[in-house]
């Protein structure tokens, strides 16, 4: 079949049809207006050979007079590829042989630069896709646009976006002429540019159907001809809308924040991952007075903050305690959230308001216990600490006999919550209040960089010796060194897994850190023990770097040591004007350089168990796929813990759900922006605030590390892969402590997210490089290659 009417196109013919094809034919079949047309089918683009005479016949049936002629190929207008701009529309087609030539031209637009570069980017084999094209009559509109039926900019879903011009819809599509545009939020507006009130009535109404028969927010191009018809030209998902957040089931909007850039991690978790980490978090809050339930929206880590932001005694300290770990972006969103009369206090105080007040007042008073400990003997409640982290380790490891998947599944699920917390908390706590506290204290008489100068080089960090001790492994590399630096990472990692590779003290390191990784919180991801490719790419890195005087243990030395001057004349200095605060701020700074360091401790303890609970979840997706139920051992983190147990001794067959999980991993992991903070009709809160006014050239963020460098970017998206020189700037969405290798060759690091006390500035302060923190779309405004100057203390980055 060659050439069909575009009314015999249907859903589950993209195949043959291409999704644009198949988008319309549905758009006939549930009686839309659509221009008629035919179809010219992948089969004769597999054969390639125009089928001329099909095509003049059909052609001729459409009346022989203009014609618009669109590319529909197989991987276009779907949920999660809309190709938008990426193939050819040729227009005022006119005659048999032009006809043929534009179809021709059709056909050669899905090898484009721009159409092989879209595909590469959403990992689409180019050998399975196709190309059909769409042959309609032609419409001569007046006016024409595009509807989208949720804002695209900010989310909202009970909102729908027009923009529209006079003439022809491609100058809205090709931004080629200014529009107007139409925010559509249900009320009645009156007669302006291009559009009466009645047309954006009816553009409205024909959005709820359309949205109602597809089951999901569309894009939709239409048309009104001079006889004030209108058109529908196309209607396909919205590929750029962030999830939805779960039905709560309440009237009241809701408020949710994004919790996994805390760890670093704004890709998707993976199901198993999320399953156990949603009761880890909750259970963590709780040990702290607080109620969030952890929330999957986008298989991400989302905190319902709704009851907090409604409670009269929560929400007034609400926007001070997300300073710590959410930081100032999310610090702006909760300020706008609780000006929004819709999140007004409630009246009284409900049960679980006063069940978490009770759970506060015993919390308080062993934190007051454990903090002060920690203030009044540092030395002891850091031995302490490590007592506990090893104990835990030991206690980690799964019984010697476990022997079948189902003895495995119950091990890891009946794993207790380890009684050592308050060893390993409170001096964290301790040191984290001893480092933030000063701020308040020296306000007026010292600034931002001085204290971060203060907080630089700090000892007792778990990460920092990590990457020390890779640095260390490097400088030892010796004869290897060019067989590190001209290898593949990679190839690297293979033979290193296989016991072809030179010693060079790999797996000394990796038997005391080889638990770690990137989001290394998520059980469904590698540890590096299992795929040391990032290890061996930090190590050429490190390779690069020929001036001794720039390796990182000499810069560490020397951040350690302005440190300590700094915090001498720093207290020197505050003593002599305010005498009783310079005590005080003298002894907290102290701590700081004592505890803060521990920081990177608790969730280094952490990964103990997980590395675990990963061993033995892997040894049950084994089994499950020696009996047939699984295709591959790791696909049993694609299931929860539910439903693994339900495979195991129920022999249910998830195959299906693995299939389905792991395509909308892959689409979300191709995710850049994840928003900070959602509503419940999807409005992602940032878009709504206030502009902040930036000189040209300059990005404004939060300073979160002094110094001032410049240097060319280095826009990095995964570690495993990343080439950083000596002396560039380091750009990221985020980081976690499986990134903090690159820092060491970094001259700075740049980041969109985050908070001052977040592992990466941390890790930046400690090796003495100027960080910037908050600053929105860094990786998309800032391109590698780029000269940029990163001012930490004025929190700016500016692109020269």
């Amino acid at each position: 079949m060659q050439v069909i009417a575009l009314s015999e196109a249907t859903a589950d013919m993209v195949e043959l049809v291409g999704g644009k094809a198949a988008g319309l034919g549905e758009l006939i079949r549930h009686g839309e207006r659509v221009p008629e047309g035919f179809c010219v089918t992948t089969e004769a683009h597999r054969l390639g050979v125009i089928p001329t005479a099909e095509v003049v016949a059909a052609y001729e049936r459409l009346g022989a007079g203009p014609v618009a002629v669109r590319s529909s190929a197989t991987a276009e207008d779907l949920p999660d590829a809309s190709f938008a701009g990426q193939q050819d529309t040729i227009l005022n087609v006119t005659g048999a042989d032009d006809l043929i030539a534009a179809i021709t031209a059709c056909w050669a637009a899905l090898h484009t630069d721009r159409a092989t570069a879209y595909r590469d980017a959403r990992q689409i084999d180019h050998q399975t896709v196709r190309m059909a094209v769409i042959v309609q009559r032609m419409i001569t509109p007046t006016v024409a646009g595009v509807l989208f039926t949720a804002n695209p900019l900010t989310g909202r879903r009970d909102e729908m976006a027009v923009d529209a011009a006079v003439g022809l819809g491609t100058t809205v599509v090709d931004g080629a002429a200014s529009v107007d545009h139409y925010v559509l939020d249900g009320v009645e507006r009156a007669d302006t540019g291009c559009l009466t009130s009645a047309h954006l009535a009816d553009l409205r109404a024909t959005g709820d159907r359309l949205q109602a028969q597809f089951g999901c927010p569309q894009d939709v191009e239409w048309a009104i001809d001079a006889d004030g018809v209108r058109w529908l030209l196309q209607s396909r998902p919205i590929t750029t809308l962030f999830p939805l957040p779960p039905e709560s089931g309440k009237p009241l909007p809701r408020v949710y924040l994004e919790f996994g850039h805390v760890q670093g991690m704004l890709q998707p978790v993976t199901p198993m991952g999320m399953s156990t980490l949603r009761t880890q978090i909750a259970a963590m809050l709780a040990a702290l007075g607080v109620r969030v339930e952890i929330v999957d929206i986008g298989g991400r880590l989302y905190g319902d903050l709704t009851d907090l932001a409604r409670d009269r005694s929560a929400r007034r300290r609400l926007v001070k305690l997300l300073a710590v770990d959410f930081g100032p972006r999310a610090q702006a969103v909760m300020r706008h959230v609780l000006a929004d009369p819709r999140f007004a206090p409630t009246a009284g105080r409900s049960t679980r308001g006063r069940a978490q007040g009770a759970a506060s007042l015993r919390t308080a008073g062993r934190a007051v216990v454990g903090i002060l400990r920690a203030l009044t003997r540092p030395e002891t409640a850091r031995i302490r600490m490590f007592e506990a982290i090893e104990q835990l380790r030991v206690r980690s490891a799964a019984p010697a006999d476990l022997r079948t998947a189902a003895d495995r599944l119950s091990f890891v699920q009946g794993r207790d919550a380890d009684d050592s917390a308050d060893a390993i908390m409170w001096p964290i706590v301790a040191g984290m209040l001893a480092a933030a506290l000063p701020a308040a204290l020296l306000k007026g008489v010292a600034g931002p960089d001085e204290i971060h100068t203060v907080l630089g080089g700090m000892p007792h960090n778990v990460t920092i010796e990590m990457d020390l001790a890779l640095w260390r492994l490097a400088q030892g590399a010796g004869e290897h060194r060019q067989l590190l630096l001209d290898t593949p990472p990679t190839e690297l990692a293979t033979r290193y897994l296989h016991g072809t590779l030179p010693d060079i003290g790999m797996a000394a390191f990796l038997d005391t850190y080889g638990h770690r990784g990137v989001a290394e919180v998520d059980l469904g991801v590698p540890r590096w023990a299992e795929d040391p490719t990032p290890v061996f790419a930090a190590v050429a890195n490190y390779l690069r770097v020929t001036d001794p005087a720039q390796g990182p243990d000499q810069r560490f030395q020397r951040a350690g040591a302005a440190a300590e001057a700094a915090l001498e004349e720093l207290v020197g200095r505050v003593r002599r004007r305010r005498p009783v605060r310079g005590s005080i701020a003298g002894f907290l700074l102290r701590r700081a350089r004592s505890l803060a360091g521990l920081r990177e401790a608790g969730k280094f303890a952490g990964l103990y168990p997980l590395r675990e609970t990963r061993r033995q979840l892997l040894l049950v997706g084994a089994d499950l796929h020696d009996s047939g139920l699984l295709d591959q051992p790791d696909d049993i983190m694609f299931l929860t813990l539910d439903e693994a147990h339900a495979a195991v001794h129920q022999g249910v067959d998830p195959r299906a759900t693995v299939t389905s999980r792991r395509a909308t991993h892959r689409r979300e992991l191709r995710r850049r922006r994840v928003p900070v903070a959602l509503l419940s009709d999807g409005t992602d809160v940032e878009t709504v605030l206030p502009a902040v006014p930036a000189d040209d050239g300059t990005l404004i963020g939060v300073g979160a590390s002094a110094g001032r460098v410049t240097g060319p970017a280095r826009v990095v998206h995964d570690p495993a892969t990343a080439h950083v020189e000596p002396g560039d700037v380091l750009v990221s969405a985020t980081t976690d402590p499986g990134w903090t290798p690159l820092f060491l060759t970094a001259a700075a690091v740049v980041t969109e997210t985050g908070a001052i006390m977040a592992h990466g500035p941390t890790v930046a302060r400690e090796y003495g490089i100027p960080a910037v923190i908050c600053v929105p779309d860094a990786t998309r405004t800032i391109s590698t290659g780029q000269l940029i100057t990163v001012d930490g203390g004025a929190g700016t980055v500016t692109v020269h």
